[in-house]
């Protein structure tokens, strides 16, 4: 069984922020290439995931709340929960595709796919190509 994969994004719904509705990614994510990814992987029906800095892998099918986290302020625990949580959500798939903008690939993303126990499975692919975004999805 395979997944595709990307990293969350800063850009996320504003009349969100501040409230306790909890919705799903793709309506507090708002960044043109998460939108692009998911509209994608919806419509070729494939399994997908958000990767949040404060939630972890979040199916689409979850609903979070609105979040503000920079991934230079995961501290260690946080972080260590984070590979935990990659892990343990993703155990159950073969192929684990990581989508992601090479320009905005932070370095938190490459260490925790250099730590987690499912480095085997995991195919990092980036999002342009020839300077568009393209998906071979």
């Amino acid at each position: 069984m395979r997944i595709y994969i990307t990293h969350c994004s800063a850009k996320k719904e504003p009349t969100l922020k501040n409230t306790d509705a909890k919705v799903f990614p793709e309506e507090l994510y708002t960044a043109t290439p998460t939108q692009r990814f998911m509209k994608t992987c919806n419509n070729k029906n494939v399994n997908w995931a958000i990767f949040s800095d404060e939630y972890g892998i979040w199916f689409p099918n979850e609903k979070h709340k609105w979040y503000e986290k920079d991934p230079n302020s995961v501290s260690k625990d946080e972080f260590d929960k984070l590979v935990k949580d990659f892990e343990v959500k993703l155990v159950n798939y073969d192929e684990i595709f990581f989508y992601h903008n090479p320009g905005r690939f932070h370095s938190l993303y490459k260490e925790l796919l250099d730590k987690v126990k499912l480095k085997d499975k995991i195919w990092t692919e980036p999002l342009f190509v020839d300077s568009k975004l393209s998906y071979t999805i």
